[in-house]
């Protein structure tokens, strides 16, 4: 996989929608998207742009869905209408590439959007390159809790904010993550510590520091390793073996 993409312009994305989030499916069951947030970046750098809308869906909110993301039906019942933002979110999204974790259920949902509009919409793949983070973060850490909040938690970036999921703020917790994931820079300007220089974000250690202290893996730990490579390796080719 490569998960080092090379678009300019990308559109860092989340919905929150009426109902749990089921998967796709959840679209067949009636849901509608009550809230879109999304961020851009562009050659990897956030922009500082960003599109935020809450849409009134016409109908009610589940009330699970209510005590995870907080947004009530009184909260919604004076926004626009899907159709009346449509044609301003797909100019801000139109050649991008979106990224969005576990894009399927958004992707899902903004089409089925799309679907509805008259004329009828674009599909988003059709206009866009779509990336799914979760895909990249099972790629990258196999085996492991992969949610927004444990990647948060894996590259020290703080979610202390997310009380409840929110569109706009999981948008710009995701490109934190993503920028980190793939090796980018993130709105976090590194500034470089004594006795160090920073470049664009990088932290280039002084040449005279003392050397690193290696701390290698005991027969133990190399045996647990070797266990779960043999795990790896029954469901399909591992890549840490030739």
């Amino acid at each position: 996989m490569n998960i080092i993409s090379n678009a300019e312009r990308q559109i860092i994305l989340d919905t929150e929608t009426t109902g749990m989030n089921q998967g796709a499916g959840a679209v067949y069951l009636g849901h509608r998207i009550i809230e879109v947030g999304c961020v851009e970046v562009i050659n990897r750098r956030l922009t500082g742009r960003t599109f935020h809308r809450y849409i009134n869906p016409g109908q009610l909110i589940d009330e699970e869905a209510i005590a995870v993301h907080g947004i009530t039906n009184e909260r919604v019942a004076n926004e626009p209408r899907f159709h009346q933002i449509a044609a301003e979110f797909i100019e801000f999204i139109d050649g991008a590439e979106l990224v969005a974790h576990n894009a399927s259920f958004d992707m899902g949902f903004i089409n089925h959007e799309f679907s509805m509009l008259n004329p009828r919409g674009p599909v988003v793949e059709d206009i866009c390159n779509v990336v799914d983070t979760l895909a990249v973060a099972k790629f990258l850490h196999p085996g492991q809790k992969n949610n927004l909040d444990a990647l948060c938690k894996r590259y020290g970036i703080d979610n202390s904010r997310r009380t409840y999921h929110g569109a706009l703020l999981d948008a710009e917790i995701l490109a934190d993550v993503y920028l980190i994931m793939t090796g980018g820079q993130t709105k976090f300007n590194l500034n470089a510590d004594e006795g160090g220089q920073s470049d664009g974000g990088i932290i280039r250690l002084d040449a005279n520091r003392p050397a690193l202290k290696v701390v290698r893996a005991t027969a133990d730990e190399e045996g647990c390793h070797e266990k779960r490579l043999d795990l790896v390796g029954k469901s399909g080719k591992c890549l840490w073996r030739g």
